[in-house]
Parts: C-alpha cells; structure tokens; sequence
C-alpha cells in the first residue's frame, strides 16, 4: 500500500511540475489529460479493484511519459534533442517511446482485468486478444488524434507531432502494438505470479 501512495504522489508532483510554464497550455491540456483521467479511475475504484503493484508501477511510468510530453510537447522533448543530434536522427522520437508504452501499459492493465475477470477461459487465446486490445487502443487514440487536427486546425500540429513524417500515425500503431507484445513476454509470468498472491 505504501508504495502505491508513494506513486500517487510523485505523480501528483510530477504533474504540478509540468503544469508550470509548459511549452503551450493547450497541447499541455491534450496530453496529460488521458494520465489525469486514469489516475482519477484508478483512485475511484481501488476500493473495488486494487491491481497489482506491477501494473501500478507500470501506469505510474506511462503517466510520467504523458506528463513530461505535455510540458515540452513530444517533439521537443531536450533529452531526445540530444539523442537526436547525437546518433545523427531526422527527428525527435519521444513520441515514439510514448506509444511504444502506449501498447506495453495497456496490455498489462488489459491482462490483469481479463484474467482476474475471467472473460477468457482458454489460455492460448490470452495473448492474442490482449494484443488485439492494446492495438485497437492505439487505433482510437490515433482516431482522436485526427479529430483534434480537424478540429483546432494549426493549434493541434504540436499535438499531433509527426513532424513531416508521413508515415507517423502508422508507426506510432506499430510502436504500440510492438510494447504490448514485449510486455506479455517480459512480464506475463511474474505478472500471472503476482495475481495468483493477490488472490490469495
């Protein structure tokens, strides 16, 4: 319990961090909003649902990847200026490790909620449908993505940050669909032991 206290508020602080002087309020607004709104879940419903401490470890990174990209944008984030300038890359790929855990965060959260639930009896369907999940995620925040560009015109550029790149929506699917594969592989069975503790 202390640790997942202890993750709320480094979260919290990591928030009113970024939320000091972002690079612009209303790309800051766009993407740390899916990190607030699942905090605020997560927060509602732990009485009712408590996941395991990976998982919470797990979304507090993915929070802190939002949080950080709301305040520098995720094309200007400095550490990957400097990884870009270093290895000679056309651009800045934060975004990139953002959606790489925009699949692995999500399978792992959809793992715990399919197991513990039991909406699916057979094991060897497991992975597949978890990836099948974590890709149509991907596929609807792209999807909202579009919506904004449409919408708000040049002021949804930063949002979007495919800086020229023409082939950005479809990467960024890969990128994700790639982490939830990766997620199953690396933690599937510490994963499946730290439920089985958690139902004892």
């Amino acid at each position: 319990m202390k640790l997942i206290y202890s993750l709320l508020v480094l979260i919290i602080l990591l928030l009113i961090w970024s939320a000091v002087n972002p690079f612009e309020y209303f790309t800051w607004i766009l993407e740390v909003s899916p990190a607030v709104i699942g905090i605020i879940v997560l927060v509602l419903t732990f009485k009712r649902f408590r996941f395991t401490n990976l998982v919470y470890v797990l979304i507090f990174f993915h929070c802190a990847i939002l949080i950080i990209g709301g305040h520098y944008t995720y094309a200007e984030v400095p550490l990957f200026d400097w990884i870009q300038e270093v290895f000679n890359q056309t651009r800045n790929n934060y975004d990139k490790v953002g959606h790489f855990a925009q699949g692995f965060v999500p399978a792992m959260i959809a793992r715990e909620l399919v197991i513990r639930k039991q909406v699916v009896n057979s094991n060897s369907w497991l992975n597949f449908i978890i990836v099948c999940m974590a890709m149509a995620i991907s596929v609807t925040y792209e999807f909202i993505e579009w919506a904004v560009s449409l919408g708000t015109g040049e002021g949804g550029d930063s949002f979007l940050g495919t800086q020229g790149y023409i082939w950005d929506t479809q990467s960024d699917m890969l990128f994700a669909t790639i982490g939830a594969i990766i997620a199953l592989i690396l933690f599937g069975k510490y994963h499946t032991r730290q439920i089985k503790e958690l139902n004892i």
